[in-house]
């Protein structure tokens, strides 16, 4: 075993290689950038080396200055994590060159499994069954058009050289072939470095399951089951589940030595993941996809149905070890499931969110395991992928497994950055999730009944209690019992204080709330008592300026909700959404999301970089005529004209950095006579 292994990776990922490294006593080497050197992986490594400014450009992607921070601490063997480095077939032969031990497959075999045309023939010459989709590489857009309308529509475009969805255009319309190429060329370039195009033939409501395979340098292959990773948005995993409940043994076997002969085929060592596409309707039926010649997120499932920790076989087979376990001796057991925790705002359009996490609580233990990079005081920005943890859970079934999972997810708070993670909460609680009724395309369709744009009623019931605490005496000795606002009053029940909330677009609410005589309190939301019990714990520091722990609990008609308030009046509900609380008079509070400039404006929904203008100040432009592309954490989003008119201003180039909500255009609408009023 190494004495000495570096972590070419940050975030999650990077805190989870150095937790295997610690258990076996090898020593760790973290890198980071500016940006994360305050970062948890940093903190949790035996020592760390900083790698150069924040982009990825000039710090992860830099192979340079990795090989520069393994020569400086002794480091033996590099562990790349995925992202970033991990499938890069040239940092794998320069880590050779420097005499390091790259902890994953052969350069060879990332370069071929890399290129998705090339994976697809060498897998279809062993007897692996692939999708129908055009041939050859380096075709032209033309030629592309040509095969997709061959094929029939509707088609999937995929880049040849990226995986995780990035690039990948799903087209119905032949008309819209010569954009979508277009747009997926854009941004497989700007994901891989390489924009060459492969088109797929697609399937109708497929289900997406992959089989984990693990090789050593002395011709032992072994597959580790399979993970559904159908629940999926934008072509991203957000979801996945080991085993499947569409497989039966039969075909599990067969999948399985089918992903077996695929590793064969390319001389696989380590672990790797072999993806099939499989008709929900027909799941003999199943098609090659890719390969990912690295660790996956998702493999946490895989560990806590089969045992084995993946980190460690990666390890003790880049160290020449021979895998001591055969074929018949996996055993799957249990059943586990996967959410990924992103920041981003389902609210939105699930569009990238940032900023600095203020409070933080991950749930671990009884069957429930989080792999986080996270620490209060982290900084979210927009340089980097936006998944922030991945929560898993255990059970010895499917059903127990996602309840357990809905229960974490229901624990986790990460306050100060909007998250998915009751988004999450809800699609585990979907009729067709919970029938393992799955399919790619089931998020999408449902999507409009998961993000609710109403207001919970918890979230009242929290800003009353937030204000009832606010109206409580601060000073210190004797305190005027009748300056506390517990109801009290001589003669009678007691008195109820009512607090007003407005939330833009929604009706007015009131909720009253009075105090039981016994610490504990009652509300009336909207004239209607409501079952209420509070935790006093920490309730009671609630108080105006305070700095200590304002986390606070209340049960709702028998619902537990935990919300956490900072002074400044912002607090977050525990399924992820934040809201602020701002007093206009002592009537009223505003509830509100974020701020929304006027309609005129075009404003950035994320923080990014604004990648493409196609406009200038004087134009004439149409409803809905895309005018910019701002890119931020790998997604590009389309900035359209929300109306006729010209633009009046124009705020951004190329490269320019945005924050959210900032202002980049204006379209000053046209007038009946279709002239711009001014």
């Amino acid at each position: 075993m190494f004495d000495t292994v570096l972590v070419a990776n940050r975030g999650e990922i990077a805190v989870r290689v150095i937790r295997t490294l610690r258990a076996l006593g090898v020593r760790s080497v973290a890198v980071f950038s500016d940006a994360d050197a305050d970062a948890r992986h940093v903190r949790e490594a035996d020592t760390a080396v900083r790698i150069g400014p924040a982009p990825a450009a000039e710090s992860y992607l830099s192979a340079e200055r990795i090989l520069e921070a393994a020569a400086r601490t002794g480091a033996q063997a590099v562990h790349p994590g995925y992202g970033f480095l991990a499938e890069n077939a040239g940092f794998a032969r320069a880590c050779a060159d420097a005499g390091l031990v790259f902890i994953g497959p052969p350069a060879e075999a990332i370069s071929l499994m890399g290129d998705k045309i090339r994976a697809k023939e060498t897998v279809q010459a062993a007897g692996v069954p692939v999708v129908p989709g055009s041939s050859g590489s380096g075709l032209t857009d033309a030629r592309l058009a040509d095969a997709a309308r061959e094929i029939g529509m509707p088609v999937l475009l995929k880049p040849s050289a990226g995986g995780g969805g990035k690039g990948m255009r799903l087209v119905r319309d032949a008309e819209k072939l010569a954009d979508e190429i277009t747009a997926a060329r854009r941004e497989a370039r700007a994901s891989f470095g390489d924009d060459t195009l492969l088109v797929e033939r697609w399937i109708d409501r497929p289900r997406h399951i992959e089989i984990q395979v693990l090789a050593d340098g002395h011709g032992g292959v072994v597959h580790l089951g399979e993970r559904e990773c159908s629940l999926q948005r934008r072509h991203q995993k957000i979801i996945e589940e080991a085993p499947s409940v569409l497989l039966d043994e039969e075909t599990r076997a067969a999948m399985g030595e089918a992903a077996v002969q695929a590793a064969r085929s390319c001389r696989y060592e380590g672990a790797g993941t072999v993806e099939f596409i499989v008709p929900g309707g027909d799941p003999k039926s199943y098609f090659f996809m890719e390969m990912n010649t690295r660790l996956q997120v998702e493999h946490p499932v895989t560990e806590l149905v089969t045992g084995l920790d993946l980190v460690e076989w990666q390890l003790r087979v880049a160290a020449g070890e021979r895998l001591p376990f055969a074929q018949a001796e996996i055993r799957l057991t249990g059943h586990a499931v996967e959410a990924r925790i992103c920041a981003e705002d389902p609210s939105r359009g699930f569009l990238p969110s940032g900023g600095t996490v203020l409070k933080l609580h991950e749930p671990q233990g009884d069957g429930v395991r989080t792999d986080s990079g996270l620490g209060e005081g982290t900084e979210v920005g927009s340089l980097y992928d936006p998944m922030l943890s991945k929560v898993i859970a255990y059970g010895p079934d499917r059903a127990t497994a996602i309840r357990k999972l809905r229960a974490a997810l229901a624990e986790t708070v990460v306050l100060g950055v909007q998250t998915n993670a009751g988004f999450l909460r809800r699609l585990l609680a979907h009729p067709a999730v919970v029938a393992g009724e799955l399919d790619t395309g089931l998020v999408e369709r449902e999507v409009e009944g998961l993000v609710s744009a109403d207001v919970p009623e918890a979230v009242y019931v929290a800003a009353a209690l937030l204000r009832q605490a606010g109206l409580a005496p601060r000073r210190s000795g004797w305190v005027d019992p009748f300056s506390v606002p517990g109801g009290w009053r001589l003669g009678g029940e007691r008195a109820w204080t009512a607090h007003h909330m407005r939330v833009p677009g929604h009706d007015p609410v009131t909720v009253r709330v009075r105090g039981t005589g016994d610490g504990d309190v009652e509300v009336l939301l909207d004239g209607e008592e409501r079952s209420l019990q509070r935790s006093l714990r920490r309730a009671k520091s609630l108080l105006p300026g305070t700095r200590e722990d304002l986390r606070f609990t209340f049960r709702l008609d028998g619902v537990a909700h935990t919300f956490a308030a900072l002074p400044g009046g912002t607090w977050l509900g525990r399924d992820g959404d934040a809201w602020h609380v701002r007093d206009h008079d002592p009537v009223a509070a505003s509830l509100t999301r974020a701020a929304h400039s006027g309609a005129d404006s075009l404003t950035a929904p994320m923080p990014g970089t604004v990648t493409v203008v196609k406009v200038a100040v004087g134009d004439e432009v149409t409803a809905g005529q895309s005018l910019l592309v701002v890119e931020a954490m790998k997604m590009e989003h389309v900035i359209s004209a929300p109306h006729a008119g010209t633009v009046t201003e124009l705020d951004v180039t190329p490269g320019t950095t945005v924050a959210m909500d900032q202002v980049l255009a204006v379209i000053a609408p046209h007038d009946e006579e279709g002239v711009a009023a001014q």
